[in-house]
């Protein structure tokens, strides 16, 4: 009963292809129905970002079925020749999908090496499945190993301890510059993605305050209603520079937007107290100059870079670290799997055990009630449960013995006698 994984990410398809074939929230439902329908699919998930699609599904092997059905639907779904999809698709299958799972929530096959965001869109594509009821037992069981997985690898490599994006770099000097970021506000320039992702770190990391600055205010309020922040233009940046402490810029300015007099005058306010600054525009927005000020310490995109280069080595030797325990669960997960078929076997003669302990006991609570002593019910209890259990085995060791099964005798010696030590 195989697993299959088949799927397109940012390696292998161009960002054009990839809109192309990503399920949106609202047709997700009515995808995990349709690919649970097609023949031998038992249980399907679904994962969608914008840098992934994948197809994960756990099929029964005792039909015949070609994972080419799973790719006639996936084209058909979307509108989009084969013959154009498969240029660009990738499949695993079985144990290799198990493993692929495991290091795709591990960031190990992210654009960003070790990211984080990867897993919670696992987690919301583990709970769309359980909400549709396209997922049981073996696939429901491998995303939930796959979270296991990504905890031990971040607990026991470094792999998500270096930054490796200009923002996440920023926010990192500003915790080593001040350590506890509560006490400290921060101005971010500007509204776009590079400037929402550090204020979102900013934000998990405890800043006390964020500033957001920007051309339009509207703009400004929605990126600071996210964070529970206050909203400015970029006219009444200089009334506010004093109150920040950290200052982040990214604008599509062609001319700097923060000069070196702004910031004296923002630094006399402040009595000299320390500002610490990030510039991630090219073209840059604060003017060099600005970094001729004692009391500033300016960092510009380069700068950033060779942390990164630095980190991402790091994080590369934490990969290896990671591939290790992703062997090691790959096959464990395999283990676990092989368990299964003795499952059916294991619930039955458990079933009937029960039924046989309630069948005996309920007659020796009757015979304690008739006035037999304790003793003598326990003993009862005991030698009957003793023929009941045994009866059958037994019997069946005896005709065994009869026909010199001597493969089953060992087989029962094996499950009833405990190893001589």
């Amino acid at each position: 009963m195989p697993l299959i994984t088949l799927g397109i990410n940012h390696k292998t398809a161009p960002v054009e292809i990839r809109e192309q074939v990503a399920f949106t929230p609202e047709r997700l439902p009515d995808a995990l129905k349709q690919l649970q329908s097609l023949p031998g699919v038992i249980e399907a998930a679904i994962l969608s970002t914008c840098n992934r699609t994948e197809i994960y599904c756990y099929l029964d092997d005792s039909l015949i079925i070609k994972d080419q059905q799973i790719l006639d639907w996936f084209s058909q779904f979307h509108h989009i020749p084969l013959e154009t999809l498969s240029h660009y698709l990738y499949e695993h299958d079985h144990s290799d999908t198990i493993r692929h799972a495991f290091r795709v929530a591990c960031g190990l096959d992210s654009m960003v090496l070790g990211e984080p965001q990867i897993l919670g869109q696992m987690k919301q594509s583990y709970a769309d499945a359980s909400q549709h009821g396209s997922l049981a037992l073996l696939l429901g069981r491998l995303f939930q190993h796959s979270f296991s997985v990504a905890k031990q690898v971040r607990t026991d490599t470094a792999i998500g301890s270096s930054a490796v994006s200009v923002a996440f770099a920023s926010v990192s000097l500003a915790k080593k510059i001040f350590g506890d970021l509560k006490p400290y506000t921060a101005l971010m320039i500007g509204a776009g993605e590079t400037i929402e992702l550090a204020a979102r770190h900013l934000h998990s990391s405890g800043i006390g305050h964020i500033i957001v600055a920007n051309r339009t205010l509207e703009k400004a309020e929605t990126l600071a209603q996210q964070f529970d922040a206050e909203a400015i233009t970029l006219r009444d940046m200089p009334d506010h520079l004093e109150r920040a402490d950290i200052v982040i810029s990214s604008t599509a300015s062609s001319l700097p937007i923060l000069g070196k007099g702004a910031v004296e005058r923002a630094l006399k306010k402040r009595k000299r107290k320390p500002i610490f600054m990030v510039d991630i525009a090219v073209p840059r927005d604060i003017e060099p100059e600005v970094d001729d000020l004692d009391d500033v310490y300016l960092y510009t995109v380069d700068h950033l870079q060779e942390i990164i280069n630095e980190n991402l080595k790091s994080r590369q030797d934490a990969a290896e670290q990671a591939e290790e325990i992703i062997d090691a669960q790959v096959t464990e997960f395999l283990d676990w799997q092989k368990t299964l078929h003795a499952v059916d076997s294991i619930r039955d003669i458990r079933q009937q055990t029960e039924a046989l302990s309630r069948q005996v006991l309920d007659k020796t609570l009757k015979q304690i009630q008739q006035g037999q002593s304790a003793e003598e019910a326990v003993q009862y209890l005991a030698r009957t449960l003793t023929n009941k259990f045994l009866h059958q085995p037994t019997t069946q060791l005896r005709e065994a013995g009869k026909r010199g099964d001597k493969d089953t005798i060992q087989v029962a010696r094996k499950l009833f006698l405990a190893a001589k030590k």
